[in-house]
């Protein structure tokens, strides 16, 4: 299997950025936009949705770090 999913490519957004780039990258990179991605951490904020957020705000990489490679 030589074609990555949308998940194995995912980077962060060097355009689409609020805070850290993981919704516009999420955006990008699957079907869903990416303010519908900035509505679902919202409503999910005061639980594991801020958890979730700054886990891939650490370990997604972003553009410029993965086109370097």
């Amino acid at each position: 299997m030589t074609e990555k999913n949308w998940l194995q490519k995912l980077t962060k957004s060097d355009n689409d950025k609020w805070i850290g780039g993981v919704c516009g990258g999420l955006g990008e990179h699957s079907p869903i936009p990416s303010w519908a991605w900035r509505v679902l951490f919202v409503l999910f904020f005061f639980g594991p949705g801020l958890f979730l957020y700054i886990l891939l705000w650490i370990f997604v990489p972003s553009k410029s770090t993965t086109q370097e490679q």
